[in-house]
C-alpha cells in the first residue's frame, strides 16, 4: 500500500498552533501574572485547550475535557503539557484574567500583519481606511446586563456587545472592547486615536456632533450616514461636474449646532445625497472630506459592509451559541480565543494560492483537526495525491483488451 504524498509529522491542529510563536504566550503571561501560583495548567496550556474548543466546536466544557484526554500520548504535537479536566479549565476561565488572551491576540495580529494587508486601496485613497461597529452575542444567563424591557415570563437575556475596529485591507480585528449589551455605542468614540491620516467609517448609529467636531479638529476624517431627523442649515450647494459618477444627485455643505456643556457652536460638513442603482435605495452621507470626490465617499461608505461579513463569518464559523462559563470573564476568554482561532485560519487562507472559502477550510480542519497531513500542501490541490492513488490501482475493466 503506498503512502501519501501529503504525510507530515505533525498533526493539522499542531501546525495550527505552530503559527503562535511560544515567546508571544510566555510574555502576554509574565505581563499579567497569569500563571502566578498555578502549578500545571498554565497560560500556554489554557490557549490550547480554547483553541481546541473553538476548532472542534465543541459545545461545553465536559466535552472539551473528554475528547482531550482521549489525545493522551498525541500531545506533544501541539506542545500541550498538560490535559485539563472540567473542573480545572472551569476555574481557569474564571480566574485567569481574559487580558493575557487580548495581549497575546495584538502580538499575533502585529506578527501576521503583512500576510493579511493589501494596499491596493490604501494607494488609491491615500490614507488608511479604518471601519468600527458593534455585534452583540445574546446570553441565556443574565450574567451581563440586557438592554430593552422585561418581557411577562420575567426571564431577560443577557448579552456581551463586541465593539471593533478593522482596517479596510485587512480581514481580522484591529481592536476590540467587551460592554454589557446596554451600553451605548458611542463609548467607542472617546476610545478611537485620532490621526490625519486615517479615515473612519461607521453607521449612523454612532451619530454624535460633539464627536464630528473632535474628527475635525484633529483633522481626522470620517464618513457615516445621517439621520432622518437631524437638523441643519443648508450653505452651499457644490456643482457635480461631469466626471463624477451619475449616481450623485446633491452635493452641499451644511452646518450643524454642536452643543456642548456650557457652550454652543456651529460646524460645517459635507452632505452629499447618492442613489444607488443596485440597492435602488437613496442615501445621505455626511463626511468632513471636503476635497474628495463625492462619489469617492460614497463608495468609502459602502466598504463598511466588510465589518458585517467579518462578524457573520465569525458568528458561522465559531461555537459561540455556547459559553462555556457563567462568569463574564470566561466569556470574555472565549471570545478572544475565538477571535485567535479566526486569525489563525485567517492566516492559512491568505498564505494559499488556491482560493478556498473560509467556511470549507474551518469545516476541513475539524475533520481532519488530527490527521498527519501537510495542512497547506493538501489544500493547494486536494486532488494530486487522490488521483495519484486511483491511477495505482485501478484495474482494467473486464472486456479491456479483449479481442472478438
Amino acid at each position: 500500500m503506498s503512502k501519501t504524498t501529503f504525510f507530515f509529522g505533525q498533526s493539522v491542529f499542531g501546525q495550527l498552533i505552530s503559527l503562535i510563536d511560544s515567546s508571544i504566550v510566555s510574555n502576554a503571561s509574565k505581563a499579567c501574572n497569569a500563571d502566578r501560583y498555578v502549578k500545571k495548567f498554565k497560560t500556554k496550556d489554557h490557549l490550547i485547550s480554547m483553541l481546541f474548543c473553538a476548532f472542534a466546536k465543541c459545545s461545553s466544557l465536559r466535552e472539551v475535557s473528554g475528547a482531550m484526554l482521549g489525545l493522551s500520548g498525541k500531545t506533544k504535537h501541539f506542545q500541550l503539557d498538560h490535559i485539563p479536566k472540567k473542573s480545572t479549565l472551569g476555574d481557569a476561565n474564571q480566574r485567569r484574567d481574559a487580558e493575557v488572551f487580548g495581549i497575546i491576540y495584538n502580538k499575533l495580529l502585529l506578527k501576521h500583519g503583512h500576510i493579511f494587508s493589501d494596499s491596493r486601496i490604501k494607494d488609491v485613497i491615500d490614507k488608511q481606511i479604518e471601519i468600527f461597529d458593534s455585534t452583540t452575542i445574546s446570553l441565556f444567563k443574565d450574567i451581563l446586563k440586557c438592554v430593552g424591557r422585561k418581557p411577562k415570563d420575567g426571564k431577560r437575556k443577557g448579552g456581551v456587545k463586541v465593539h471593533t475596529v478593522i482596517n479596510v485591507d485587512e480581514a481580522v480585528p484591529k481592536m476590540v472592547w467587551f460592554t454589557n449589551s446596554a451600553t451605548n455605542d458611542h463609548v467607542l468614540l472617546s476610545k478611537l486615536k485620532m490621526d490625519s491620516n486615517t479615515i473612519y467609517v461607521f453607521d449612523k448609529g454612532y451619530n454624535d456632533y460633539k464627536a464630528f467636531k473632535k474628527f475635525s479638529d484633529n483633522e481626522t476624517g470620517f464618513v457615516t450616514r445621517i439621520k432622518d431627523n437631524a437638523v441643519y442649515e443648508s450653505v452651499f450647494e457644490n456643482e457635480i461636474e461631469e466626471h463624477i459618477h451619475s449616481g450623485v444627485l446633491q452635493d452641499e455643505i451644511i452646518e450643524l449646532t454642536v452643543k456642548e456643556s456650557a457652550t454652543t457652536s456651529k460646524l460645517k460638513l459635507r452632505k452629499i445625497r447618492f442613489y444607488d442603482r443596485v440597492l435602488k435605495r437613496e442615501f445621505e452621507f455626511l463626511t468632513n472630506l471636503f476635497e474628495m470626490r463625492s462619489d469617492l465617499v460614497a463608495a468609502i461608505y459602502k466598504l463598511r459592509w466588510q465589518i458585517e461579513l467579518l462578524f457573520k463569518q465569525i458568528k458561522q464559523n465559531f461555537p459561540l451559541k455556547y459559553f462555556l462559563g457563567d462568569n463574564e470573564n470566561a466569556i470574555k476568554i472565549q471570545i478572544y480565543c475565538t477571535l485567535i482561532a479566526n486569525l489563525l485560519m485567517t492566516v492559512i487562507q491568505k498564505k494559499l494560492k488556491r482560493n478556498w472559502a473560509f467556511s470549507n477550510l474551518v469545516s476541513f480542519c475539524k475533520i481532519h483537526l488530527f490527521n498527519y497531513i501537510h495542512l497547506l500542501s493538501f489544500l493547494e490541490n486536494p486532488e494530486k495525491d487522490w488521483q495519484k492513488t486511483f491511477d495505482r490501482v485501478r484495474q482494467p475493466s473486464l472486456f479491456e483488451g479483449a479481442y472478438f
